[in-house]
């Protein structure tokens, strides 16, 4: 499997500083003090976490699916990614998954199983599982 690369560079000091990102062939940005932590424009590491989770996860539970005789129409996932403060340290605190398939032959108890089973696999959610919460909302189309 190849080894996914990313690079980033800070200029400046911290409340007033910026940097800029790049990872793949089309991934990039800048990020400021206020873009992170003051909910400013431009972006931030909690942002790409989010897109790396919400990716990550559709595409194990299209997988899950897939193994078991299902193929998705779509399956859709928001992430969401919540920064605050734990003893005076900013901390991930909290992801929330919420995700939307439209699966035929599949009922709503079967989504959410495959949907959980997904979350607990997906090598992302792995790696992420220091966070405190991770919570998953799962919903057939």
């Amino acid at each position: 499997m190849p080894v996914s690369k990313a690079h980033a560079s800070w200029n400046g000091d911290i409340p007033t500083g910026s940097g800029q990102f790049n990872a793949g062939n089309n991934i990039s940005g800048g990020v400021t003090f206020k873009s992170r932590f003051e909910d400013g424009p431009g972006s931030n590491p909690e942002q790409l976490i989010a897109a790396a989770h919400a990716s990550c996860y559709s595409m194990a539970l299209a997988s899950a699916l897939s193994k078991a005789g299902f193929t998705a129409t779509s399956i859709e996932t928001d992430a969401s990614v919540t920064l605050r403060p734990v003893d005076g340290v900013p901390t991930i605190i909290k992801i929330e998954l919420v995700t939307k398939g439209d699966v035929p032959g599949v009922d709503a108890d079967q989504f959410r199983e495959f949907a959980e089973g997904a979350k607990a696999g997906c090598p992302v959610s792995r790696a992420l599982a220091g966070v405190p919460e991770i919570t998953l909302e799962a919903n057939l189309a």
